[in-house]
């Protein structure tokens, strides 16, 4: 019989990346107005690296040649998967609303099936993409509120084009992280961090102006800790973990239980309300991820 203890852990932990990420998504809404993206996005990776660097630096001795021989896909994973998922997630978020944001990230995982095809000639099953459609349906009911009016009603504009730069960059990034060299982890983690870091400094820089008003209150710098700590170092080292174990496609799936999480959050933390489409779409979601888990055949993708 198949031990499948590793894909349980690894579905445990992407559940907590996607709490993390939620978390991250209600920071960066919360602080639009006090902290520029670019900024955010530039404090969120030099942190993230600072505080990894303690327990990388010994790997990275010993794993700098080998980055080196692979820098092409470390140069490519970083700038695309850290440092441009997440600049463009921030800037669009100043433009355009949670609802169109979260509704452009539900269609991560099948852009992630549909890359690793195109790339690799993965083959997904039919329980996997069945899993998947019927994941983003429960997405789509959470985040429009079971009312379709809102879909006739969206307005599509310059943030949601960010917000869709911003989705295909992680679906690449998931769908390559095969790519990425032999090291351990801590070391491919400081790498894309440090890429990411450089990569928004000269933007981070074109903010000077916004950065010199900023109000350095308690939850400005708790925003700042919580980027570079839970859904940075944390998120990162888990999502790299799970997708090794269980393959880009169906970690790229869970992606789905992000609006859950949000909903969550809003609640215990603003009193917002929950209702009966959360219920529905919660069950959808978990059903067609179960769906892809529980009935997926062929061997995860390395």
């Amino acid at each position: 019989m198949t031990d499948r203890r590793p894909a349980v852990r690894a579905y445990i932990m992407l559940a907590f990346v996607m709490l993390f990420w939620a978390g991250n998504a209600i920071v960066g809404r919360a602080v639009r107005d006090d902290i520029p993206p670019f900024t955010l996005a530039f404090v969120r990776w030099t942190g993230g690296l600072l505080l990894l660097l303690p327990f990388a630096w010994g790997h990275l001795r010993r794993d700098w040649p080998k980055l080196l021989a692979g820098w092409k896909p470390v140069l490519l994973l970083g700038l695309i998967g850290v440092a441009g998922f997440n600049g463009f997630l921030y800037w669009g978020l100043h433009y355009t609303t949670a609802t169109n944001g979260l509704l452009f990230q539900a269609a991560i995982p099948a852009l992630v099936l549909g890359l690793g095809a195109l790339a690799f000639g993965d083959r997904a099953g039919p329980w996997q993409i069945a899993g998947v459609v019927l994941s983003t349906i429960g997405v789509v009911l959470v985040i429009v509120r079971a009312d379709l009016h809102v879909l006739t009603g969206l307005r599509l504009g310059f943030g949601d084009a960010l917000i869709l730069c911003g989705v295909l960059c992680w679906a690449f990034y998931t769908s390559m992280l095969r790519t990425r060299p032999a090291v351990h982890p801590f070391s491919f983690l400081a790498a894309t961090f440090l890429i990411a870091a450089l990569a928004m400094l000269p933007l981070s820089i074109s903010e000077a102006r916004a950065i010199a008003v900023i109000d350095w209150r308690p939850d400005v710098l708790g925003a700042f800790a919580y980027v570079a700590i839970f859904p940075s170092v944390i998120a990162y080292f888990l999502f790299n973990s799970a997708v090794d174990t269980i393959g880009a496609g169906r970690a790229g799936q869970t992606i789905s239980l992000m609006p859950l999480f949000g909903a969550g959050l809003a609640a215990g933390l603003l009193g917002e309300p929950l209702h009966s489409y959360h219920l529905v779409g919660m069950g959808l979601i978990l059903a067609g991820i179960a769906m892809a888990a529980l009935l997926h055949r062929a061997p995860a993708a390395s």
